[in-house]
């Protein structure tokens, strides 16, 4: 849900005068960057809901990996942080073509997050009687809390990943890049929103090293002082795609539905419980249970707050930096920005919600139009 997968250093934002009046978008000026941006609205008042979510964190990344459990064949697929939607379709994608050769017959999904959703329905595409197991079903899963931004977040520590991860990362997010855009649409509330993310102050500052997701910032262009009105030096604008996380859930549910498959609320608590399945062909997209189900001590929690606030149909644009992140959506605007280790408990803290609205209050109040 973060937007910076890098630790993002700069100085504080600078004190500027904002603008009086809440503008409506304005075409780019002759220096790149719109004259002014709507201001969101800031306040405790407005807040309609506060949610906590734990991402399923793996400094090493996610896994996609097959291996024999019995009589049956378990392809993994979790682990994914703050990347769960992004990557969803590519990860599902390299998890079923690792899987199916050679079966026939029902297949089954651990875990009714988005990445269970996409599994399941890319085995239904594969012609494949489909079964999600799950202990909870959307509304109720940390997919639907994920403010829900195309951009790999809060994925890995790039000291401890391989050269082989670093390519099922690049497939992964080849294949979910295309496929979120034939879904952009009401149907499944997914659409292209301009994102300004902030850089260093000094441009030496700059990381000369490339990360792999710089190929998927369409049209991105680098703005100064005076190219935005934004209050911080530097910024990098790009357009990427969001989705309403619970809108999407609800309708890939519709469409596994629709294709045949079949959800049970069930709870698994030993290896000995999956292997009692019938289906001999079994998809682990158990997020941070796979840490207790298989034994992987390598994931952990790492919780995100968010506040959200009253939608404001006027703000068609995203930022994220070192106040935190705001996302437009439908249903709010989505204030975030925490990042919180080894932290067990989905329950949004007052205080940590508190600090994430003053810095937002404060970032905003910092906005001016351009000449």
């Amino acid at each position: 849900m973060l937007i910076a997968r890098r630790p993002l250093i700069a100085s504080a934002a600078l004190a500027l005068p904002a603008c009086t009046a809440t503008p409506r978008p304005q075409p780019l000026s002759a220096t790149r960057g719109p004259r002014c941006l709507p201001i969101v609205n800031v306040s405790p008042a407005r807040v309609i809901r506060t949610v906590a979510g734990l991402r399923p964190y793996r400094p090493s990344g996610f896994v996609v990996r097959a291996e024999a459990l019995g009589d049956k064949r378990l392809v993994h697929n979790y682990g994914h942080g703050g990347a769960g939607i992004t990557l969803s379709w590519g990860t599902s994608r390299l998890a079923v073509d690792l899987g199916l050769p050679g079966h026939s017959g029902p297949v089954a999904v651990l875990g009714c997050g988005i990445v269970g959703l996409t599994t399941a329905r890319l085995l239904q595409e594969a012609g494949r009687q489909v079964t999600l197991y799950a202990a909870q079903l959307p509304p109720h899963t940390t997919s639907n809390i994920a403010g829900g931004q195309w951009h790999p977040a809060s994925l890995y520590d790039p000291a401890q990943v391989t050269p082989e991860w670093i390519a099922q990362f690049k497939a992964a997010m080849d294949y979910s890049w295309r496929r979120f855009q034939i879904m952009v649409g009401e149907e499944y509330g997914i659409r292209w929103v301009p994102t300004y993310l902030q850089m260093h102050d000094d441009p030496s500052e700059d990381s000369a090293e490339p990360d792999p997701a710089d190929a998927y910032e369409a049209d991105r262009v680098i703005l100064g002082p005076g190219e935005h009105p934004l209050p911080v030096r530097r910024v990098r604008r790009f357009s990427t795609m969001y989705a309403e996380s619970g809108h999407l859930l609800r309708q890939l549910m519709r469409d596994i539905q629709i294709a045949g498959g079949r959800f049970v609320i069930r709870d698994f608590a030993t290896l000995a419980e999956i292997l009692a399945l019938p289906e001999t062909l079994v998809f682990n997209c158990t997020g941070l249970g796979a840490g207790r189900l298989f034994g992987d001590t390598g994931i952990e929690p790492v919780r995100g707050q968010l506040a959200v606030l009253l939608p404001q149909p006027e703000v068609q644009y995203a930022y994220g930096g070192q106040m935190g992140y705001m996302f437009p959506r439908a249903d709010g605007i989505i204030c975030g920005g925490s990042f919180e280790h080894g932290e067990w408990d989905p329950t949004p803290q007052p205080e940590r919600i508190a600090r994430i609205l003053a810095r937002q209050q404060a970032f905003f109040s910092g906005f001016r139009c351009t000449a």
